[in-house]
């Protein structure tokens, strides 16, 4: 029988389709090919994109050349532009701004055909440092409350680029998602006084059932009510509520663990799409005793249609446990 499950922060239903309960070679995914051609993700191409906003290379380096292991730069399509004034108005009951904020784009190899999940654990390590270098640099912008840090990768998950890259969005707003994860876990917090994830990672580890993999200082597991099959979620063991608190001693332990999780993931289901997402505290917010900072890797395998879009639920064929089981089973 179908199981509907509740997920304790968001209120938001799953509904788990035992019926059409999938192994990992039961997914049909379509291989992304080749496109060949000119990419300016490249190395020897750094003058077709705008000028880099930080890079990291083994030696002194001349920006905007070649020598580099990392490099971020603005988004040449940005979603959103830095230059200009929020003016915020009304017309009526609606509301509007200027689309104010920064968009840009983390190269995260100088090699066209290294994959994020096989970058060697040093270069895996340097995204991560990135992603908490511009967070902490764009918190100077007064007019930032959130900066959402993402990679999409393959086609089906929204990749536009065959060059592995994440991006990141800084926002004049809260996102409704984190709007209401930081309501839930406050909520849960006036309740009890403990902060919700940290009960979360206490229960998966005393039930084992989901856990995918861990070590000292952080844990990967499939979410209770996950919206994606073979979803994952990595967060420290200890309480942080903000990803720009990491100190360079975790990264080395963020890096071994993410990299199994995406190695896993990889042997289940070669070439699966996928998209990971962090969430993190708002921008200059004091630390906060609710709220956990974590990312969440959503593998690409199904379609939101319809009922999705109509009902705000979504179907997973696949029970979180089993998920997990396969997951932590498979060679690597």
């Amino acid at each position: 029988m179908p199981e509907l499950r509740k997920d304790p922060i968001l209120g938001r239903w799953i509904i788990i389709s035992k019926e059409r309960g999938k192994r990992p070679t039961d997914f049909i995914i379509d291989k992304d090919e080749s496109k060949g051609g000119f990419c300016p993700l490249c190395s020897g191409n750094e003058k077709t994109t705008p000028p880099e906003v930080l890079n990291y290379a083994p030696a002194p380096h001349i920006p905007n050349t070649p020598g580099w292991d990392l490099r971020v730069v603005p988004n040449k399509y940005p979603a959103l532009v830095i230059e200009g004034d929020l003016d915020k108005v009304g017309e009526g009951l609606y509301d509007k701004m200027n689309g104010i904020g920064a968009h840009e784009v983390i190269i995260e190899t100088p090699n066209h055909d290294e994959a994020f999940t096989y970058l060697p654990k040093e270069r895996m390590k340097l995204v991560f440092v990135a992603f908490r270098d511009r967070l902490a640099d764009l918190a100077h912008d007064p007019r930032f409350k959130y900066v959402m840090i993402f990679k999409n990768h393959g086609r089906a998950a929204g990749a536009s680029l065959e060059h592995s890259h994440s991006q990141l969005v800084a926002l004049p707003i809260l996102p409704r998602m984190i709007t209401s994860e930081l309501e839930g876990c406050l909520a849960y917090f006036k309740y009890k006084e403990r902060c919700i994830f940290c009960d979360i990672i206490h229960q998966e580890k005393s039930q084992k059932s989901r856990v995918v993999c861990e070590n000292e200082k952080f844990i990967a597991f499939v979410p209770f009510a996950p919206r994606s099959p073979f979803e994952m979620w990595v967060l420290p063991k200890q309480h942080s509520s903000s990803y720009v608190s990491m100190d360079n001693r975790s990264f080395d332990s963020l890096t071994e663990l993410f990299s199994e999780c995406m190695l896993r993931l990889d042997k289940c289901m070669a070439g699966v799409p996928y998209n990971f997402v962090l969430h993190t505290a708002p921008l200059r917010s004091q630390p906060l005793d609710h709220f956990h900072w974590h990312f969440e890797i959503m593998p690409k395998l199904t379609s939101i249609a319809g009922f999705e879009w109509g009902s705000g639920f979504y179907i997973n064929p696949i029970p979180p446990e089993e998920a997990a089981e396969f997951l932590r089973e498979v060679q690597i």
